[in-house]
């Protein structure tokens, strides 16, 4: 057991206190079982008989009681009632019976309810006799019976109720007798078996204490050693189980931590040369870094010169370009004003051609009008001294005719020239027209060349900006890398005093000469 390993010494001693309790467990379960089923038979059939021999009991008693009281009452209101009392109570009586009766199993038991049946048979035999009597008018000879011979009946009938009832008080009492030395015979069980764990678990506790606390003591006194710096004494570590692996752990331990110490000393000056180197380094490195961050900072100076001045161009782009759509809406007005006057010449040309038209049919109408009047003065200058007036006025009319078709000679030849004025006019209108569309087209083309040189130059300011952020950017940067390289040579210094400190702290560990030699080497 000395070299068994600490889970399996805490397992053993666990399993047998966990074994002595599930054995104290399984005895009291056992015990309380058998208490359990005694005290479900007492309440199953003792309980249960005693209580029906107990109604037996009341019932047979006021019966008893009735059947007096009926017997000697001459009141026949209290008779029916009485009768109707007996009635009810001897058929619970009678179903009582035979509860009990088919619970009842020990000869005893049989002997005694045999014995109250023939009693009751006899009682009731008796009782129904006297009613009878009395039923056939003999009152008297009814109650005198009664007295001598249905009491002292009743009376064994009942003495052998109360006798059942006795008999099943008894065993009542023997099952909670039975009861009561189970329980105590249980406790005394478990009192000495708790008795028992507890004396073998502190026997136990106290050897898994002594193995724990003994190896645990050997390894405080090697880490205490090792905390003071002692790295040279040797301890002994032939312990089996999970300490001794613990002691030679610390023991291996030491060695290693032996070595390291000696591997740092041997270190820490190499660490102080690489420190200086890295400082001198750093000034070099920030001295160059001084300079990049200047060249940055002229840099951009000069690319903000230049985004101002992108930025001027794109706003003078966006202007012209603002006038270029101002423009190119002047024109698209003059070209709608010019198709207007397009369409009022078509319809100034159209009315022109419908008064020619309305001219011609004057002019039909007048000489219509002179062909009338002529065949008018034909016919008056046959009618002779009669239609000489008639002629006259033949004649006023064709003359009136005739100038109404100069007349209209006239207004034609005007309107005719009128048509051809307004058609002239119409063409030259719709050249204008024409003219109007394609300065709106050209227009509309600078208009679109104004807005991608507007766009270019957004693009151009944009990428100068961002070249100008880049810059500023890289300025930040060096100007941070500077910073970190300030840092970093403070860092060196810092790192070469850590590097002598260290050398003061690993001084301070007492360890082998020869180990040490030999660890350099």
């Amino acid at each position: 057991m000395k070299n068994w390993n600490t889970s399996r010494r805490l397992g053993a001693g666990f399993a047998v206190v966990l074994a002595l309790v599930v054995l104290i467990a399984g005895l009291g379960v056992l015990r309380l079982q058998a208490v359990g089923e005694a005290t479900k038979e007492l309440a199953r059939q003792s309980l249960v008989k005693e209580r029906l021999a107990s109604a037996w009991h009341l019932g047979t008693t006021s019966n008893g009681v009735r059947t007096i009281s009926l017997l000697k009452s001459t009141d026949a209101t209290v008779q029916d009632y009485l009768k109707k009392g007996i009635t009810v109570t001897s058929a619970g009586i009678s179903e009582t019976q035979k509860k009990l009766e088919d619970m009842l199993v020990s000869p005893v038991e049989l002997a005694l309810s045999a014995d109250i049946k023939k009693k009751r048979g006899d009682y009731v035999e008796l009782r129904n006799k006297l009613l009878k009597l009395k039923a056939d008018g003999q009152p008297e000879e009814a109650a005198k019976l009664t007295d001598t011979q249905l009491l002292p009946v009743l009376e064994t009938y009942d003495a052998s109720i109360r006798a059942m009832a006795a008999l099943q008080q008894q065993q009542i009492d023997s099952t909670a007798s039975d009861i009561e030395a189970r329980y105590q015979s249980g406790r005394v069980y478990l009192v000495v078996l708790a008795a028992l764990a507890l004396a073998l678990g502190s026997v136990i506790a106290w050897l898994l204490t002594r193995g724990i606390v003994q190896p645990i003591g050997e390894a405080l006194l090697i880490a205490e050693t090792v905390a003071s710096g002692d790295l040279s004494q040797e301890f002994e570590t032939d312990r089996g189980g999970d300490f001794g692996r613990l002691l030679r752990g610390m023991g291996d331990m030491e060695d290693t931590l032996t070595d390291l110490v000696t591997r740092i000393k041997a270190s820490t000056d190499a660490i102080a040369v690489a420190s200086r180197q890295i400082a001198a380094g750093n000034e070099d490195l920030s001295s160059r870094t001084e300079q990049q961050a200047s060249s940055l900072e002229q840099t951009a100076a000069s690319m903000e010169e230049l985004t101002s001045t992108v930025k001027q161009n794109a706003d003078n782009a966006r202007q012209a370009n603002q006038l270029a759509v101002s423009a190119s809406e002047v024109a698209v007005k003059g070209g709608s004003v010019v198709s207007q006057v397009v369409d009022t010449m078509g319809s100034i040309n159209a009315s022109s051609k419908k008064i020619v038209d309305i001219i011609g049919v004057i002019d039909g109408i007048a000489f219509q009008t002179n062909i009338l009047a002529l065949n008018a003065a034909v016919e008056a200058a046959r009618a002779g001294e009669q239609g000489k007036g008639f002629a006259v006025v033949a004649s006023e009319v064709r003359n009136l005719a005739q100038r109404s078709a100069s007349a209209a000679k006239e207004i034609k030849t005007l309107i005719g020239d009128s048509v051809e004025k307004v058609e002239e006019g119409s063409k030259q209108v719709s050249e204008a027209g024409r003219t109007m569309e394609e300065i709106v087209g050209s227009v509309r083309r600078v208009t679109d060349i104004m807005g991608e040189i507007t766009a270019a130059s957004q693009e151009q300011t944009s990428g100068i900006e961002q070249i100008n952020q880049a810059i500023t950017q890289m300025d930040q940067v060096t100007q941070q890398n500077a910073a970190l390289v300030e840092e970093a040579s403070a860092a060196a210094q810092s790192l070469q005093e850590q590097a002598d400190n260290l050398v003061r702290a690993v001084s301070t560990f007492k360890i082998d000469a020869d180990e040490a030699v030999a660890v350099a080497v």
